[in-house]
């Protein structure tokens, strides 16, 4: 993140020259409305020469400038653009007066000749249609829309993306979603899969125009080296043997490609004569698995030995290797690399040929990490839906009632940057699949690095962040935001949480406002104004952070109890309780057992008084992140933390998110935490449990998700993935989002279990210790109360699992009591499950318990 003071963006996050170029270009001109009239108001360091392995440095990847097509809803940033040769464009209608308005034109690689709908006589309604034909099967996962340069009528809004192999079964959409309304291209992206057709659906005009729709360009992407359907296989027991090898140290040996550290690795022999190309590095199994893919982990602590030209061929006995299964060329990057497979091999022995350095700096190769995948099982690993597209990067979201999801950015839709005094927000339905857009002016707060509290009414309070003194309130009964009081200290990256008493207590958030220790303050509703609580400054919550309070502070993970008390958690591996009553008080409760300072880690509470911490690192970037997971939990005053399973994977910038089951999915992150950088991403989720305390690997993600994402339990008890980036015309903005499909909901085959269903007995609004008769379509085994979270920058300390007590009340009617204690069920608005036997969770009941 860059300091606030920066109020311009950065050289890295201007506009590069060709979207200069297009807005340049939406001058108006002519009369017609392909040609612009509106009828209504328009809307690194260098790469060391040397090929030694240098010790880990903590360099920053940095921020890459995409040049060319900047993605706005991209899927994953580094896909091939396919080579158009052949193809052939048809549309469901076109504007015939003149060329300027045929299908073809979409495919001429010229951005001022256009398609558009039908326009002259009378204008054809949408939707309208644009299919392209590749001639040939390709691996393709988006489609890459260039608005027209000379004016914005036509744009897209609402698409939907359908793909087919033979131009009359289409299998989608893919992706769905609304596009921004201006001229940036747009990458509409999806799981890869195997196409000769895709066709883009315009549902609306972006600017609500006319009946219109036009393009400028369509590009197709390929094989972005995620697989879809897949997971990571276990890497127990395996070996790594090379063609050579460095052996002057340890750090370049091929087996540390299977260690799990990518501060080590394995590097060509460079000592001396240096081995020429090609290398190969072979993976043994030491047994026969279905493998569908290869994925690759640049080093990271340096350029040389990149691989870029390679081929990747299996066998089973490590003697006799077939044809190439998959072949291709890497870019010169440190971003992680999957080759996909053609289909998935019976295989014990994979083996990567490496023909050409990326950068052509020497005959060297060298990789961190090498992991294999195989085709996901859905009761097991769990699958994902469709890419759905934002018209903005969703930062912060937040679950409403009536199935919807609230998201919001900055003062842009796809950067941030100075105090502006508005905010861009979307509103996805999650029944239909559509998503809105709105900017926010009335509050004149720009709502980017917030705090976040749902409310005991159902509301969502919003403080802080660019405009560092500001509190916003969002109420969804009535989709209206409103200003409320300003904080006494303005923040920016601060905690929040609502109390067992209703108010909202807020701690630390040093990136905005003015230097000094960000002690707490309480929000009352009933008077909407702000008590500071000068006993519970934030100093002893710090973390050991280089970059001090700025970085020191930020993000901590609060977890409410009885009496307006406060625990907090982490990130410092400092634990602290906090009175908020009077002028306020903070005690140590202990460290957090053997765990080192955990930023941008994260914790959930999946049980009464259990807790659930999940990696981090000792500082907010550029240092490793952990693998460790602990338990955190509370007996009266006590707190007693332990060390749980660890995860397969290190993870800073990661999302959590806590089951109707009480099992906790962890998603995303990096594990070499650096923002704006797609580079040591986790596509592999994972699945705790707490009867074992094992994790366990989940579906493959098709986009990666770390600085700026964010996850959500949704009432139908999957879990929304999405956002990243921020960071203006960079190649990691990701203006999407994707829901996963839990393995409890799924057979072995992949279709849905049947569920339990909750037809009676729920009010829209109850009071602590009430129970209630609720009636089921069938018998259920018990009841659990999902507080409806708010989730930004890694953080939701709004997530809280409640398992109540019940008992039958006669045929399909059970009592269901909710517990007395607000220290328990805090105030607010809950969804409530019901779970049969195998803990397979009903769509839930929105309560509010207040």
């Amino acid at each position: 993140m860059l300091p606030r003071r920066s109020l311009a963006p950065p050289r890295a996050l201007r506009r590069t020259p060709l979207l200069i170029a297009f807005a340049l270009g939406s001058l108006l001109i002519g009369s017609a409305p392909w040609l612009g009239v509106t009828s209504s108001a328009a809307a690194g360091r260098a790469p060391d020469p040397r090929p030694v392995p240098a010790p880990f440095d903590q360099q920053s990847a940095g921020l890459s400038p995409h040049h060319g097509i900047a993605p706005a809803n991209a899927m994953e940033p580094m896909a091939p653009v396919l080579d158009r040769t052949g193809w052939t464009a048809t549309a469901s209608d076109e504007e015939t007066t003149g060329e300027n308005g045929r299908a073809a034109n979409v495919l001429d690689g010229s951005t001022s000749t256009i398609w558009h709908s039908k326009w002259s006589a009378a204008p054809a309604p949408l939707p309208h249609t644009l299919t392209i034909d590749m001639r040939s099967t390709a691996v393709v996962s988006a489609l890459v829309y260039v608005p027209r340069t000379n004016g914005p009528n036509g744009r897209v809004g609402e698409y939907a993306v359908h793909v087919s192999t033979d131009g009359q079964s289409w299998t989608g959409p893919v992706a769905t979603g609304t596009l921004a309304d201006d001229a940036g291209p747009k990458t509409l992206g999806f799981a890869p899969q195997g196409a000769r057709f895709v066709r883009l659906t315009a549902l609306t005009e972006a600017g609500a125009r006319g009946p219109w729709t036009s393009a400028a360009e369509i590009n197709v992407l390929g094989d972005p080296g995620t697989p879809a359907a897949t997971v990571d296989l276990p890497r127990t027991g395996w070996t790594a043997a090379a063609s050579d090898e460095e052996i002057a140290g340890e750090n370049g040996r091929a087996a540390n490609v299977l260690d799990g550290d990518s501060a080590t690795l394995w590097h060509s022999k460079y000592a001396g004569a240096a081995a020429p190309l090609p290398h190969t590095l072979t993976i043994d199994m030491h047994r026969t698995s279905a493998v569908s893919a290869l994925v690759y982990h640049p080093r990271a602590n340096g350029a040389n030995g990149r691989a870029g030209a390679y081929t990747i061929a299996t066998s089973t006995d490590g003697a006799a290797f077939g044809a190439p299964v998959a072949a291709g060329t890497w870019r010169d990057d440190d971003t992680v690399k999957t080759a996909t497979f053609t289909r998935a091999e019976n295989a014990r022995f994979i083996r990567l040929t490496v023909t050409t350095e990326a950068g052509a700096r020497g005959p060297w190769t060298s990789a961190a990490e090498i992991r294999l995948s195989g085709p996901a099982a859905p009761a097991v690993h769990g699958t994902w839906d469709r890419i759905t597209g934002f018209p903005l990067v969703p930062v912060a979201t937040a679950v409403l009632p009536g199935d919807k999801l609230l998201a919001w950015s900055a003062y842009a839709v796809d950067r941030f940057g100075g105090s502006n005094g508005y905010t861009q927000t979307a509103i996805l339905d999650l029944k239909t699949g559509k998503v809105t857009q709105r900017r926010i002016d009335n509050t004149g707060h720009d709502m980017f690095c917030p705090g976040i509290a749902m409310l005991a009414d159902g509301r969502v309070l919003v403080t802080g962040g660019s405009n560092a003194e500001k509190a916003s309130v969002y109420d969804p009964a009535t989709d209206d935001w409103s200003a409320t009081t300003s904080m006494t200290i303005a923040r920016g990256y601060q905690a929040m949480t609502l109390l067992s008493t209703g108010e909202a207590f807020v701690l630390g958030g040093s990136w905005s406002g003015p230097a000094g220790d960000r002690a707490g303050e309480v929000w009352s509703p009933d008077t909407r104004t702000w008590r500071p609580l000068p006993g519970v400054p934030a100093a002893p919550a710090l973390t050991a952070d280089p970059a001090g309070p700025y970085r020191a502070d930020n993000h901590m993970w609060l977890y409410a109890t009885s009496g307006g008390k406060v625990l907090q958690l982490g990130p410092s591996k400092q634990m602290n309780w906090i009175s908020t009553t009077g002028q306020g008080a903070i005690s140590s409760a202990g460290t957090r057992a053997d765990s080192q300072d955990a930023m941008t880690g994260n914790s959930v509470s999946y049980d009464i008084g259990k807790l659930l911490t999940l990696g981090g690192s000792p500082a907010y970037e550029k240092t490793p992140a952990t693998r460790r997971a602990y338990t955190v939990g509370i007996d009266g005053g006590q707190v007693r933390a332990a060390r749980t399973g660890d995860m397969e994977y290190a993870r800073a910038f990661g999302n959590s998110v806590v089951l109707p089951d009480g099992k906790v999915a962890v998603f995303g992150g990096q594990s070499y935490p650096v923002p704006f950088s797609d580079a040591t991403s986790v596509l592999t989720p994972e699945l705790w449990d707490p009867a074992t305390g094992a994790f366990t690997p989940l579906a493959t993600m098709a986009v990666p998700r770390n600085y700026h994402s964010v996850a959500n339990l949704l009432p139908d008890g999957r879990i929304f993935s999405g956002g990243g980036g921020l960071c203006g015309d960079c190649a990691t903005n990701h203006a999407d989002g994707s829901v996963f499909t839990p393995p409890y909901l799924l057979n072995a085959d992949g279709s849905p279990k049947p569920r339990p269903v909750i037809t009676g007995g729920v009010p829209a609004r109850t009071a602590p210790g009430t129970t209630l008769t609720v009636t089921t379509q069938a018998p259920v085994a018990s009841f659990v109360l999902m507080r409806a979270a708010a989730a930004t920058h890694s953080t939701d300390n709004d997530q809280r699992r409640v398992p109540l007590a019940s008992a039958a009340a006669g045929a399909g009617a059970y009592t269901v009591s909710v517990p007395a204690d607000t220290g328990v069920v805090l105030p607010g608005t809950y969804m409530l499950f019901a779970l049969d036997g195998q803990g397979v969770p009903s769509t839930a009941r929105f309560v509010t318990v207040s």
